[in-house]
Parts: C-alpha cells; sequence; structure tokens
C-alpha cells in the first residue's frame, strides 16, 4: 500500500465529519443550494466535497460503485483505508461516484422497492463547474422555484417519475456539493 493512502482524511474526524454530514443534508434538503464540505484531501480524480461524501457517508456496510477514472488503484486503496466500504457493481451500490457519463445510465442502480425505497442508490456526480443553469427546480425544500445546471435534465424528470421510488444525487466541483432527492420536479429553463 501506497503511504500517500494514510494521508487525505479529516484531520479532526469527528467535528469535520459532523461538519460534511450537516453540509450534505442541507444541501439534499435544499435542492439547488450550494454548501461547502471542507477538509478532505483524497486522490485524483476525487474531488475534496466527494471526498468528504465517502468519508462521512460510507462504511463497511455501504457499497459503492467506483466509475469510469474513479474506479483507480489509488481511489480503492484510498476508500480502503479510511472507510473500508466494500466496492462493488452498479447494481449492488448504495452510492456511485464518477462523473455523469460514466455513471450513466441510470437504470443499472437500484432504485428501491415499493416495501423499501430507501433501498436505493445515491449518486456523487463529480463535475466541472457549478453554477445556476439549465433547470428549474421545485418541491419540498424550495420556497417557489430555483435553478441548477444539470447534465441531462430528461434524466432527472423521468427519475422523479419514479417517486417513491427513484435515485439520489450529489452533485460535487471541489469544495462544493449540491443535492438533488428523488422528490424534485425538474423542469428545461
Amino acid at each position: 500500500m501506497n503511504a500517500d493512502v494514510l494521508k487525505g482524511g479529516f484531520a479532526a474526524a469527528p467535528v469535520d465529519a459532523a461538519h460534511a454530514f450537516r453540509a450534505a443534508m442541507n444541501a439534499i434538503a435544499r435542492p439547488g443550494t450550494i454548501e461547502s464540505i471542507c477538509g478532505a484531501m483524497p486522490p485524483a480524480p476525487m474531488s475534496e466535497a466527494a471526498g468528504g461524501l465517502v468519508l462521512t457517508l460510507c462504511d463497511p456496510d455501504t457499497p459503492l460503485h467506483l466509475a469510469g477514472n474513479w474506479d483507480c488503484k489509488e481511489v480503492r486503496e484510498w476508500i480502503a483505508f479510511h472507510v473500508g466500504a466494500p466496492i462493488v457493481a452498479p447494481g449492488e451500490a448504495m452510492f456511485a461516484l464518477g462523473d455523469w457519463a460514466s455513471l450513466t445510465p441510470l437504470a443499472q442502480y437500484a432504485i428501491g422497492t415499493p416495501e423499501y425505497p430507501d433501498r436505493s442508490a445515491t449518486l456523487i456526480v463529480e463535475r466541472e463547474m457549478m453554477e445556476p443553469g439549465d433547470a428549474v427546480l421545485r418541491g419540498p425544500g424550495i420556497k417557489t422555484s430555483t435553478v441548477m445546471s444539470l447534465p441531462e435534465v430528461a434524466a432527472f424528470q423521468k427519475n422523479a417519475t419514479l417517486f417513491p421510488l427513484g435515485l439520489d444525487f450529489f452533485f460535487t466541483c471541489g469544495s462544493k456539493v449540491s443535492g438533488l432527492p428523488r422528490t424534485t420536479k425538474v423542469e428545461a429553463a
């Protein structure tokens, strides 16, 4: 194991994890808002925010799928050392990490069952930039509406029609994170 794997976790794990958890929950509770998650130093290509989400939300009982360039030796070793999450195929994952192109098609992930809708996957989608954009969001946690840049509006519209089943999403870029739960209605701007 490379010595660099030992680095990159939270410096003050209890405090940093609490801050990251609060930022993640605020982001998912208020779709379209942007929060900060700082303190993690994961290997490339993971962003600081994605690393913070993995450190906070994953553990040995949380199967994780790594897609595309994120499925590399450095990321696998870092995850094994810091959280011990098993790396699995998309259909077995509770969380999945990658960019939009490598995470699609969405049909490969668990969307839950009518009896257990919570047994669905949450995708951590790495973005090159986060800015207001091409989609109008409405639903719980949004007073009237807000705008957000999404990689493919139609995919999120379809996901919302599956409710109470469906996928939840975190979008990360650098130290920034935003969330999009399955309850959010999405329209093209």
